[in-house]
């Protein structure tokens, strides 16, 4: 029987800050979570991405899309779930699904798409970071 992938989930709590003049999270703060998320997925692989970068590879955003099903609401809390969709070594494409904690409704869902790169070009992590690679390879 094959193993089954577990999913990361990122809980975030939504600030005042974040919030527009409805007391509702302004939508350019969703791409951000979307961001830490990613960031904490990594991480819990063992990917340290300060480590990449100091190694001279980068990991720029290439696509991003968001869809926003329901408002999240000044002091709600969120778990992002975050989804390998594909990972070839070269491109990193990701989904996300957040849910509201207290009512369990799906808030929002998106996607992300990252390149590797070096020096300007694209670059493999299969060649050019083995090790990370393999931690991203799930």
């Amino acid at each position: 029987m094959e193993e089954e992938k577990k999913n990361f989930i990122y809980r975030r709590a939504a600030n005042y800050y974040e919030t527009d003049q409805m007391a509702i999270i302004h939508h350019s703060n969703y791409v951000r979570w979307m961001e830490e998320a990613r960031m904490a997925w990594m991480a819990s692989l063992g990917v340290d991405y300060a480590e990449m970068e100091r190694l001279g590879v980068i990991s720029p955003v290439v696509s991003i899309n968001v869809k926003y099903k329901k408002p999240v609401l000044y002091g709600e809390t969120v778990d992002i779930e975050v989804f390998v969709k594909k990972y070839n070594g070269v491109k990193l494409a990701l989904a996300y699904e957040m849910t509201n904690i207290e009512t369990g409704e799906v808030t929002t869902i998106g996607e992300s798409t990252h390149a590797f790169m070096k020096d300007g070009k694209l670059v493999s992590l299969k060649r050019t970071l083995p090790d990370m690679d393999a931690k991203l390879n799930v």
